[in-house]
């Protein structure tokens, strides 16, 4: 049993979210080791307002392929209006248009765990909604302090009836 303490959400606002094509260095991760997560963001920090096809200066973190005993493959990347000139390194996904139940997370980033706990064992179950078959994301605009882990972010978590 995990013994993750959960976050205390405060109601989601709910968002018809449109298309992003999102590009920047993907890896796959297991839910039992996510150590790697930090040092894929610390690979990825030096490339962003660098990325050829910038839209926006908002970083994104995307969880898909997710397969409950394998794990799933991440990015963490940009906006971007075409992914025709990205450095070689890099992967791009497209996030059709889908509905959101949008959620804020406060604290520390390494608590987040947490906050993805409470979303989807405790406020998910209980919302009437059902978890949609399409990409999960975090979205860090300029409030969020990469180097101190501060700020504060959003989890987009996809949705349907």
């Amino acid at each position: 049993m995990d013994e993750t303490p959960r976050t205390i959400l405060t109601p989601p606002r709910m968002v018809d979210g449109g298309a992003l094509l999102i590009a920047g260095l993907q890896e796959h991760f297991r839910f039992e080791n996510l150590a790697g997560l930090p040092a894929l963001w610390q690979r990825f920090r030096l490339h962003p307002g660098s990325v050829p096809g910038q839209i926006g200066n908002a970083a994104y973190g995307v969880c898909y392929n997710t397969v409950e005993a394998d794990g799933f493959d991440y990015i963490a990347g940009v906006e971007v209006a075409d992914a025709g000139a990205l450095p070689r390194d890099f992967a791009s996904l497209r996030l059709a248009p889908q509905r959101y139940a949008v959620f804020t997370h406060a604290e520390h980033i390494s608590a987040v765990r947490g906050t993805f706990m409470a979303i989807f064992n405790d406020w998910l179950p209980q919302s009437g909604l059902h978890g949609a078959d399409a990409a999960v994301f975090e979205r860090y605009d300029e409030r969020f302090d990469s180097r101190t882990g501060l700020g504060g972010f959003e989890i987009w978590v996809p949705v349907k009836p």
